[in-house]
């Protein structure tokens, strides 16, 4: 019975894509969080009922994803010397993710407040392409 032992791996490893690719990109967010405002813009303009439902869900999936992506970036990519270099981050992430989540586009269909995630967004995508520059 010693084999699965010596077969169990020492080391685990974990990374948004379960192989550490390297490969990041606020891109991600973005495009869910346009999903998540154009979800909202349509929501507002259509009275039925099954069509507001399934909005509501199909948008809630999104801003959960907008989430997921936001995190990634924010425990993967971004290191000690980022957060040093740009002090607001930690900020706007914990801002972004909020506004995101129940508290904002998760358990809003305003606009205003998808329209204020993609201004953390790219607020966020600003600063990351300005580390790949250095």
């Amino acid at each position: 019975m010693r084999l699965p032992r010596l077969l169990t791996p020492s080391t685990v490893v974990r990374a948004h894509c379960d192989l550490p690719c390297g490969v990041y990109d606020p891109a991600q967010a973005l495009i869910e969080a346009q999903s998540v405002k154009a979800i909202c813009d349509k929501y507002q303009a259509n009275q039925d009922p099954e069509f507001r439902s399934r909005a509501l869900i199909i948008k809630e999936q999104r801003a959960e994803l907008v989430k997921h992506h936001l995190w990634v970036l924010w425990t993967d990519y971004f290191k000690a010397p980022h957060f040093e270099k740009y002090p607001e981050l930690h900020a706007l992430f914990n801002e972004a993710t909020k506004l995101a989540g129940a508290s904002g586009a998760k358990g809003s269909a305003d606009p205003a407040v998808a329209d204020q995630l993609l201004t953390k967004i790219d607020e966020i995508s600003k600063i990351f392409w300005a580390t790949k520059q250095n």
